[in-house]
């Protein structure tokens, strides 16, 4: 089993560190052929409106329609969780819609606004702390009756998931916890 990281822009090197923490084989998807050769994706934190831009650049948009409609998991943190998403707001912007929901970008504040919390989640073993670090983060203004909250934060849902796409507004890969990569992992292996 190997995950793809999307490795256009943004922190795809902690997420393919913090796999390996958790001993999954990862590698770097820089171009759409390259999502044949891995089980699972993960679409990382960055700028969305430069990774759309890249994105069709690389004509990528097909590609990631084949791979979701193949039923292979994708997990989208902050920015990835604004491409994934059914609708975006402040301002609209396109989106893949692979998950039932609408999310605002930047909800959480500008740069300086970033911060580290300790919220909620419940990955399969109960509700637990869930480390969580927010910059510049999309807020989810509404889900969809087929979406499941995984993660809270002040009451809020910040991770969630539909099918074979989860997705969380905070970065897992800045925080020593594996919680959401072991999760994600066991999404890829169950799906194979």
């Amino acid at each position: 089993m190997k995950i793809g990281v999307l490795a256009l822009q943004g922190d795809f090197s902690l997420h393919r560190k913090a796999l390996d923490r958790i001993g999954v084989e990862s590698t770097e998807v820089r171009l759409p052929r390259q999502l044949d050769d891995v089980a699972g994706l993960i679409m990382p934190g960055g700028e969305s409106t430069t990774l759309l831009k890249l994105m069709d650049a690389w004509e990528f948009v097909p590609a990631l329609e084949k791979f979701h409609a193949a039923g292979r998991p994708i997990l989208g943190t902050c920015a990835g969780m604004i491409l994934l998403a059914r609708e975006v707001q402040s301002p609209a912007q396109f989106s893949l819609g692979f998950i039932d929901l609408t999310v605002e970008r930047n909800a959480y504040g500008r740069q300086k606004e970033s911060f580290e919390a300790v919220g909620s989640g419940d990955l399969g073993e109960g509700p637990r702390p869930l480390k969580m670090v927010f910059i510049r983060a999309p807020r989810i203004r509404r889900l969809g009756p087929a979406v499941t909250p995984l993660a809270e934060h002040r009451e809020e849902c910040v991770m969630a998931r539909q099918g074979s796409v989860v997705v969380d507004a905070f970065h897992p890969e800045l925080t020593d916890e594996p919680t959401v990569h072991a999760y994600f992992a066991g999404m890829v292996r169950a799906a194979g």
